[in-house]
């Protein structure tokens, strides 16, 4: 039980005098484990949308910042777009839906280095750079589950198949056997790569 969701409707549930159990689930929330980052080292969790032509909000930044500032890593929820209807057959009242969208590891670190510019065009000095080690995960617990780890600009063009995805950034500083374990991970194919990658 994670999402604010969750709380909701266990309180209204006691309120109408509903009795309910949670009954508990696997979560990418403790599954992001698998890359081998210590749990209790993330800071809190953010959720990155799809943008749009008049809508693309920055402010979930701020939370990766903070993160980063107390050498947390970040787990980015992204975002997942099931049975959406466009502006205009919600309009019209027509019950037409758009086809579903999952957003890709490489669309959230497109997104997350639009924010970097415009945080420097600024003048600001932002928290993340193309530089950061990031983690991309990839339909995590499936046999056909993807891992790769290497830099924000890296996970622009990786390849990790279909979804569902999620992205990780780092937190700075880490143990050695989180930067041992993101080594099995690593993008680059040569280890003086590896070494360039915020000491991967």
């Amino acid at each position: 039980m994670r999402a604010t969701t969750h709380s909701d409707l266990i309180l209204r549930a006691t309120k109408l005098g509903i009795s309910y159990r949670v009954i508990h689930n696997a979560s990418i929330v403790n599954a992001v484990g698998c890359c081998g980052l210590q749990l209790y080292k993330f800071g809190e969790t953010v959720s990155i949308v799809f943008w749009t032509d008049t809508w693309r909000p920055e402010s979930f930044f701020d939370k990766v910042k903070k993160n980063r500032q107390n050498d947390m890593h970040t787990l980015c929820l992204l975002d997942i777009k099931v049975k959406e209807q466009s502006l205009e057959n919600l309009i019209k009242g027509r019950k037409i839906y758009e086809p579903p969208r999952y957003m890709s590891v490489n669309q959230a670190a497109q997104q997350l280095l639009e924010i970097v510019q415009n945080q420097r065009t600024r003048g600001e000095d932002p928290a993340v750079t193309e530089e950061t080690l990031c983690v991309g995960l990839a339909r995590v617990g499936a046999e056909d589950q993807k891992i790769a780890a290497g830099t924000l600009q890296q996970m622009c063009t990786v390849d990790l198949g279909g979804p569902l995805h999620s992205l990780i950034i780092t937190g700075g500083s880490m143990h050695p056997l989180e930067m041992e374990m993101l080594s099995l991970f690593s993008i680059s194919e040569t280890s003086s790569e590896s070494q360039s990658i915020d000491g991967l």
